[in-house]
């Protein structure tokens, strides 16, 4: 199962690429319209890139009157991620979304780019729980003191799966040791927090039984596989969407292709492979 990961593709702009993706994950959303923060929000750095847009989104009003229905008649399973600075908030919202092509509500606990609700995420994902009856993912940092401890308390208060990675905090400077982006600090994504999302995919999986969404530096097949073997039970796609919009199909070959390569049938046979103690190797024939 190949995603987006939230932020990183426009569905109404670019309806092709999602129509790609096994299902699409919007923005997210937040109770009140928000701007976002100060230009420059997003800028390339030597292994991939910092933003800081700030959960700029229309509000979750305009979002379910307006934007939704454009969604789903895209034709593909939505994943609503949804944001707020209280748990209350987080919860109103949830209780608003509805529809045969909501599949699933990704929880932005981790946004490095916005101020944060003071409830924990276990707090958060128990209101959310009680507002909905979809299946909710929490979407956790990689800078979470305690990875496996974040996975079991997210999935004793109803979450039904986990989101990892998000971008980690990172700082660029210009020529002049200023500052790239406007708010200084931003979220770095790409190739360099691939071994990040393995690690806390890695623990996770090893603390729960719940599914993941592997996330954080793929550009190939090949990462998709390794995000699979450390025991995420799908792949999103972020960064890399940005300069190939073809991705999501050429990704899904190269998985394809390394499956085949190890005498894997499906996905699923790959999952937790690293865990399991055994080297897997290519096929001689």
């Amino acid at each position: 199962m190949i995603l987006n990961a939230s932020g990183c593709l426009d569905a109404l702009a670019a309806p092709e690429i999602a129509r790609q993706l096994d299902a699409f994950v919007t923005k997210t959303i937040t109770p009140e319209p928000r701007g976002g923060n100060e230009p420059v929000r997003i800028a390339e750095v030597d292994a991939g890139m910092l933003n800081s847009i700030g959960l700029a989104n229309p509000g979750r009003d305009v979002f379910h009157s307006e934007v939704l229905p454009q969604l789903q008649e895209l034709g593909v399973p939505i994943w609503v991620s949804v944001g707020g600075f209280s748990a209350g908030e987080y919860a109103e919202t949830c209780a608003l979304l509805h529809g045969e092509t909501i599949a699933a509500v990704e929880l932005n606990l981790s946004c490095p780019n916005a101020e944060e609700a003071p409830e924990s995420a276990a707090e958060i994902v128990a209101a959310c729980r009680a507002a909905t009856s979809l299946p909710l993912y929490a979407k956790l940092s990689p800078a979470v003191w305690d990875v496996r401890e974040a996975a079991r308390a997210v999935g004793a208060a109803g979450a039904d799966g986990l989101s990892l990675v998000n971008t980690i905090r990172g700082l660029a400077l210009g020529p002049g040791l200023e500052p790239v982006l406007g708010p200084a600090v931003g979220g770095y994504s790409g190739p360099g927090l691939k071994p990040i999302a393995l690690a806390a995919v890695y623990a996770a999986h090893s603390a729960t039984s719940l599914p993941i969404v592997g996330m954080g530096g793929v550009s190939s097949g090949r990462d998709a596989l390794e995000l699979l073997a450390a025991g995420a039970s799908a792949v999103a796609l972020g960064t890399v969407l940005f300069s190939d919009p073809g991705a999501p199909a050429r990704i899904r070959a190269e998985l394809d292709a390394e499956l085949e390569e190890l005498a894997l049938a499906t996905p699923d046979e790959a999952r937790g492979l690293a865990h399991e103690g055994r080297r897997v190797t290519a096929r001689l024939d």
